[in-house]
């Protein structure tokens, strides 16, 4: 089964309902391990990648990562058009949970040229290194006024083989409530799709915004590859 058709064959109803609830939903593994080791090993290649980022020396934790440059490594433009269409449909009602005006184009394609008529024109998916000792502070990958809602992280290492710790963090910040925070435990090729920004929370008197945040625990030993799938793209 191509990554395509097992995109589509993904339960989105449990998904959608997983990401209402909790802000997040896990996929199971998309991607093989040899698709994971390809783009791992792709960190080396320097004609990938438009920019490089040295996590310490702006103080967003340890570790580094690199911006992909356009055009966008087959694969990775794969996962990017086909989770892009349902996770629209799931973005657009969280807009209309949160009584605003935005509807999510029903194309991944439709939705860049939105991001580029407004001068976001940089390609924002990323790849990320981290060894023994590096972490990624509590953070949201925003990049412009234009924001889609839901992003997707890969874990491209095995958990226990490759490293150990590094587990993948989100914190949600409740209204005039203490924040909640969740470890989120992936599989080699796993997605876990999160929200960027903000989600809906429905409660007791009725939908409020809740703020969410994401990060990486240290890692303890090994070497951990993961690949951020952001929709929008960046000034």
């Amino acid at each position: 089964m191509t990554t395509q058709e097992q995109i589509r064959c993904l339960n989105w109803d449990e998904l959608q309902t997983s990401l209402n609830e909790r802000g997040y939903a896990t996929t199971g593994p998309l991607l093989t391990p040899s698709q994971c080791s390809e783009l791992a090993e792709g960190y080396n290649n320097a004609a990938q990648f438009r920019s490089r980022v040295i996590m310490a020396k702006h103080g967003f934790g340890r570790g580094e990562y690199q911006y992909y440059s356009y055009p966008l490594p087959s694969l990775i433009q794969t996962l990017r058009d086909n989770l892009y269409p349902p996770l629209a449909r799931i973005a657009s009602q969280w807009s209309r949970d949160l009584n605003s005006p935005i509807d999510y184009p029903p194309t991944h394609q439709q939705f860049l040229a939105q991001c580029h008529n407004a001068g976001q024109d940089r390609p924002t998916p990323l790849l990320l290194k981290y060894q023994p000792g590096d972490y990624n502070c509590l953070h949201q990958d925003l990049y412009g006024d234009l924001v889609f809602p839901i992003q997707a992280t890969f874990l491209l290492s095995a958990p226990s083989t490759d490293f150990t710790g590094g587990e993948f963090v989100l914190t949600e910040q409740r209204p005039r409530m203490q924040s909640r925070v969740e470890v989120v435990p992936l599989h080699q090729g796993e997605a876990v799709l999160f929200a960027v920004n903000h989600r809906p929370q429905r409660g007791t008197r009725g939908v409020y915004r809740v703020a969410m945040r994401h990060g990486v625990s240290p890692i303890r030993s090994g070497q951990r590859f993961t690949l951020g799938v952001i929709f929008h793209d960046a000034r």
